[in-house]
C-alpha cells in the first residue's frame, strides 16, 4: 500500500514521502523551551514549502465550510495544484490543520499586537507619573491573550473549534498540543517583556497555560455559532470571553499571592501601568 500511494504522487513530491515525518526532525521552534533575548531573525515555520501551501490553502478556504477534516485536507491540496494523494504527507491527518493554525497564529502575535517602547526619561522623583508609561507586563498578558482568541473568530474557525479541542484531546495528539500551548504561554511572556530567570518562570509559564486552555474552552461555547452571527452579537460573545478571562486571570493572582508566588509587579497585575 506505501509504495503504491507512493507511484501515485507526483514525482516531485516523492522525496517528501520517503523522508522522515517533519515533526520527527528538531524544528526552530524545539531547539529551546525559552526565548533568547538577543536579537533573531524571524523564526520560519517548521513547515516544508508543500506542506505549508497545502495546509495554508485548507485552513483559509475549507476549514471555515468542512471544518477540521481529511476533506478540508483534500481540498487545499488540489487548491494549489497537488493530487488529493497528496494529503499522505500529514501522517496526523485532520490534527496538522489544527496545529497549523496554532502554529502560525502564536508566530502572528509579535505582528498583531505592537505595545509603545518604554519611555527614556525617568520621571522626576515625587513628580507625578508620566503619562507616556509602557503598560505593564499583567495589562500585556491579557491583551495578548484576547488578540490571540480574536484571531480564532477572525479566520473563521471558531465554529469548528470545538472539533479542533476534540482532536487535540486524542491520546496520540495530547503532547503536540501541550507542547504548543506551552510555547504559546512562553511567546507570550516573553512579548509581555517579562525577564524573570528566578522558579516564577515556571509558575507563571504554568498558570498562563492554565487560563489560557480555559478561556478558549470556554469561547469554544459561546461562540460556536459565530459563523451567522451579526457584528454586534460577535462583539457581545466576545465580551463575554473578556470577563471570563479577567475573572480567570483575577483566579490565579489571589491563588499566587495566598501562596506566597510573585504575582504583582512583574506578574499578573492586570491594572498595571
Amino acid at each position: 500500500m506505501a509504495l503504491r500511494n507512493l507511484l501515485r504522487t507526483p514525482a516531485h513530491l516523492r522525496p517528501l514521502l520517503i523522508q522522515r515525518p517533519h515533526h520527527t526532525h528538531p524544528s526552530p521552534v524545539s531547539k529551546a523551551s525559552y526565548h533568547s533575548y538577543e536579537p533573531t531573525e524571524q523564526e520560519p515555520l517548521p513547515y516544508r514549502p508543500a506542506e505549508s501551501a497545502i495546509l495554508s490553502a485548507a485552513l483559509t478556504t475549507h476549514v471555515p465550510r468542512h471544518g477540521f477534516t481529511p476533506e478540508a485536507l483534500r481540498l487545499g491540496a488540489k487548491d494549489v495544484g497537488y493530487l488529493d494523494i497528496s494529503a499522505n504527507l500529514f501522517p496526523a491527518g485532520a490534527f496538522e490543520l489544527v496545529k497549523f493554525h496554532l502554529v502560525t497564529q502564536r508566530l502572528a502575535l509579535k505582528d498583531r499586537v505592537q505595545f509603545p517602547s518604554p519611555p527614556t526619561s525617568t520621571a522626576t522623583p515625587g513628580g507625578p507619573a508620566g503619562s507616556n508609561s509602557s503598560p505593564g507586563v499583567g495589562t500585556k498578558v491579557r491583551t495578548l491573550i484576547l488578540s490571540r482568541l480574536r484571531a480564532n473568530l477572525e479566520t473563521g474557525t471558531i465554529p469548528h473549534w470545538q472539533q479542533a479541542l476534540g482532536l487535540m484531546s486524542l491520546a496520540e495528539n495530547i503532547p503536540a498540543s501541550l507542547r504548543e500551548l506551552g510555547r504559546l504561554s512562553d511567546e507570550i511572556w516573553f512579548l509581555a517583556g517579562d525577564q524573570a530567570v528566578d522558579s516564577s518562570w515556571y509558575t507563571k509559564r504554568a498558570s498562563l497555560m492554565g487560563v489560557f486552555a480555559a478561556t478558549e474552552g470556554f469561547q469554544s461555547q459561546v461562540m460556536k455559532g459565530a459563523g451567522s452571527w451579526s457584528p454586534q452579537e460577535e462583539q457581545e460573545a466576545l465580551r463575554e470571553v473578556e470577563e471570563f478571562l479577567d475573572r480567570r486571570l483575577e483566579e490565579v493572582r489571589v491563588v499566587g499571592v495566598r501562596l506566597g508566588v510573585r504575582c504583582s509587579g512583574r506578574g499578573f497585575r492586570l491594572g498595571g501601568l
